[in-house]
Order: C-alpha cells, then structure tokens, then sequence
C-alpha cells in the first residue's frame, strides 16, 4: 500500500498543518469573543430596562418637582407630560419632562421637541367626531 503522506513534500504538511491550526485558533477566538459581545449584549438590556422602570416610577421619587397625581406618561418622544395645577381643576402650566438617567442623552427626536418647545410652536386643537 502506498504511503500517501510520504509522497506530500514536508513544506507542504507544514502549511497545511499550520492553516489548519490557524483555523483552530480562529474558531476559539470568535467563540471567546462571541461570549464577551453575548455578556456586554446582556449589560445593555439590563441598563434599558432599569432606565425604562425608573421612567415610569419618576414621579414617585422624592425629587420630582411636580405632583405625581398631574403627572401623564407618554414615553415616546418625551417621558411625561404634566398639567401644573390639574388636581386643582385650573391648569397653570404644561410641563414636558424627560427622564434621564446616567449618562443618557436627549435623542435627536426628543432635542427637536425641546426645540419646537422653546420657540413657542406649541398649539391646542379640539378635534370633534362627528355623529
């Protein structure tokens, strides 16, 4: 029977052996690294839903400013609209409040809400269904 790997020339093995481990190599770091993306993934979600629970329990912590009673969650594009002085049936003031917590920053929707705020493009519509 004829010896197959005698006929190869060594450089031959020698690269063939060398991709093969190099492949091995790869795989084991693409795994590792797999784990490490799987963990920070899982870091990430876990941060967005303590943000997105401490969003609605906001106007209960001590340091809100306003009256959680005249507090209105709406989540998307602000966290709360509230109606200053409604538990007085005389509203004196609508507030926009975003929550934030760490290091988060205002979302290129929830600056050109602040913006239109700001500048007063601000208007109240009664839309009536008809009968």
């Amino acid at each position: 029977m004829h010896d197959v790997l005698g006929s190869l020339p060594s450089d031959f093995l020698v690269a063939a052996v060398s991709f093969a481990l190099g492949v091995l190599v790869t795989i084991v770091w693409l795994w590792r690294r797999a784990a490490v993306i799987r963990g920070e993934v899982a870091l990430q979600q876990r941060a967005v839903l303590k943000g997105q629970i401490a969003e609605q329990l906001a106007p209960y912590f001590p340091a809100f400013p306003f009256r959680p009673s005249e507090a209105r969650f709406l989540g998307k594009p602000v966290d709360f609209i509230v109606f200053e002085g409604l538990d007085d049936e005389v509203v004196r003031r609508v507030i926009f409040v975003e929550v934030k917590s760490g290091k988060s920053r205002l979302t290129k929707a929830e600056r050109s809400l602040q913006e239109c705020l700001d500048a007063r493009r601000v208007s109240y519509e009664v839309f009536r269904i008809a009968e």
